[in-house]
């Protein structure tokens, strides 16, 4: 089981970077809302990560607080651009 894991990391890691990179690149993006959104994108990652070592499924616990963090940091931005 943790061998499987092990394997596992190594391809979750390659998607989010691939998928980080493709984002990045597909637009021009403002640097407070790009420091806003992945700042949000860390903290979410870390309490989901926390919270995977807690419970179990590690990596996806990160991914999915990663995104739910991304999308905070984004519609905070947003909010505050007004």
């Amino acid at each position: 089981m943790k061998t499987q894991m092990c394997r596992s990391i190594p391809r979750a890691l390659g998607a989010l970077v691939l998928v980080a990179t493709l984002g990045l690149s597909a637009c021009e993006v403002n640097r407070e809302t790009g420091s806003r959104t992945l700042t949000g994108a860390a903290v979410g990652a870390g309490a989901g990560a926390v919270t995977g070592l807690i419970t179990g499924d590690f990596l996806g616990k990160a991914a999915t607080g990663a995104a739910a963090g991304a999308a905070g940091g984004f519609i905070y931005d947003q909010i505050q651009k007004r």
